[in-house]
């Protein structure tokens, strides 16, 4: 856990269920050629719900995967197929290529215990990837009772 984690964490009393998801690994394929290719992420807890959204510019719903793997681990996978838009006429040809195409990218998130890994929703619209993970109901609080004593 990095310094920054740990540091926010003291100070704003994290519990630990958000604490494993703010910490999720961040894995690339060795197929990448540009360093540091991620999805940047940001992640919403709900009284319901937890909430992913994932920034995937010019990737369809097509080139992305989300899958569980481990019981308890969000996989968010990407092909890497984004195509260049071709010049229009014969003879045209781009000067300037700032924009790195698509890498092979994969993203891992470490799912906290009150999940329902059955019932994930994902959504791709306007370059960003919305998944929807279910909380499971928290367990009945056990009852005391109280016995007479005769």
């Amino acid at each position: 856990m990095s310094a920054v984690v740990e540091a926010m964490s003291e100070l704003l009393n994290f519990p630990e269920t958000i604490e494993k998801i703010l910490t999720s690994s961040r894995t690339n394929d060795g197929n990448n050629h540009h360093r540091g290719a991620t999805f940047s992420a940001d992640i919403l807890d709900t009284p319901k719900e937890y909430v992913f959204y994932l920034d995937v510019p010019g990737l369809s719903k097509s080139d992305i995967q989300v899958t569980v793997e481990e019981e308890n681990t969000l996989v968010i996978k990407s092909n890497g197929k984004r195509k260049r838009e071709e010049g229009e006429e014969e003879g045209c040809k781009y000067v300037r290529l700032e924009r790195r195409p698509a890498q092979k990218v994969t993203r891992k998130f470490k799912l906290p215990e009150n999940c329902n890994v059955s019932a994930i929703t994902a959504k791709c619209e306007n370059g960003v990837l919305t998944v929807v993970v279910e909380k499971l109901p928290p367990p009945p609080k056990p009852k005391t009772v109280e016995v007479a004593i005769s």
